[in-house]
């Protein structure tokens, strides 16, 4: 019994011994100094405050009195209790579902046909197709276009050519709202992820279309699906995990469109009930639960994508 005990012992001692780590450390300090100051602000503005969150999930806090624990009382509620929660839970999905996906494909679309363009006309509409996400007061022109008067952009034209009688409110109707902002949400979307294809596509070595030419390519079709796809599947799992993060955490857009609360919660997302409950009522200890239940459906979503567009 003595010999795999000991045998056991040393496995774990070998696992567990230090000393090859430091010395590599220490043969690569320039490297870590380097890359310190980045380590460190992550981990004080995103692993602590996740930390923070996930402690403060068990507790009653509103801010002016200490955290009181009171276990797993504010993940019962939010799950089986809070119907407006629910609601949220069902919109998020419904949002991220639809304008994850389009948003994703839109991007390496467009990304990949203004490759194509000549060098200073692509800078330009690149910066023409980037501008919207960066875009302050979006919102609104927007608001002007959906107006839900007859003086709305949409609703002027419909009536003015004969195709409704009356205006439609388009971002107070609970069957509807959502639907707009959605479509509002898709035209956002050119963003990182459309920069990051956009530099994917640049980086594709071009003596790779060469050798496929010679091997039996004889389209762009195939050139898209045979090289630059593949070469470029970093960024494609960086766009992925960036749209579909985006999407589940969505919260300004309906809150600036439907206002808060939209009409029968038509338009309330994860993001608006954790706002609620952290920047309104300051219960901070259940706003945290929102945020911890949030951050495990992103990182499981985030999992399977890197699970389904994993590189070769």
């Amino acid at each position: 019994m003595s010999r795999p005990v000991n045998a056991m012992k040393k496995t774990l001692s070998d696992r567990f011994n230090l000393k090859p780590v430091l010395k590599e450390m220490k043969r690569k300090r320039v490297c870590y100094a380097l890359i310190a100051p980045y380590v460190i602000l992550f981990f004080i503005f995103t692993v602590l405050p996740v930390i923070v969150s996930i402690v403060l999930s068990f507790t009653e806090y509103n801010i002016i009195e200490k955290p009181t624990f009171i276990g797993w009382s504010n993940y019962i509620q939010l799950l089986l209790d809070d119907s407006v929660f629910l609601i949220a839970v069902k919109n998020t999905f419904i949002f991220a579902l639809i304008t994850g996906p389009i948003s994703y494909f839109a991007c390496l679309i467009f990304a990949w046909l203004i490759n194509e363009l000549r060098p200073k006309l692509r800078a330009w509409v690149t910066l023409i197709f980037y501008a919207p996400s960066i875009s302050g007061n979006v919102f609104l022109i927007w608001k002007y276009i959906f107006g839900g008067d007859a003086y709305g952009l949409l609703n002027s034209f419909l009536m003015d050519w004969g195709f409704i009688n009356e205006p439609i409110l388009w971002l107070q109707d609970a069957n509807i709202n959502l639907k707009v902002i959605m479509v509002v949400q898709l035209w956002l979307s050119l963003g990182t992820s459309f920069l990051a294809f956009m530099g994917g596509l640049q980086g594709v070595d071009r003596t790779l279309y060469e050798a496929g030419a010679m091997d039996g390519i004889r389209n762009r079709w195939q050139e898209l699906y045979y090289i630059t796809l593949p070469s470029m599947k970093p960024q494609l799992i960086f766009g992925a995990v960036m749209q579909v993060t985006a999407s589940f955490a969505v919260s300004d857009i309906c809150q600036q469109l439907a206002g808060f609360p939209s009409p029968l919660y038509s338009a309330h997302t994860i993001g608006l009930h954790m706002m609620d409950y952290g920047t309104i009522r300051y219960e901070m200890g259940y706003a945290s639960t929102v945020a911890v239940i949030l951050f495990l459906i992103t990182t499981v979503t985030n999992s399977v994508i890197r699970k389904a567009v994993k590189p070769e």
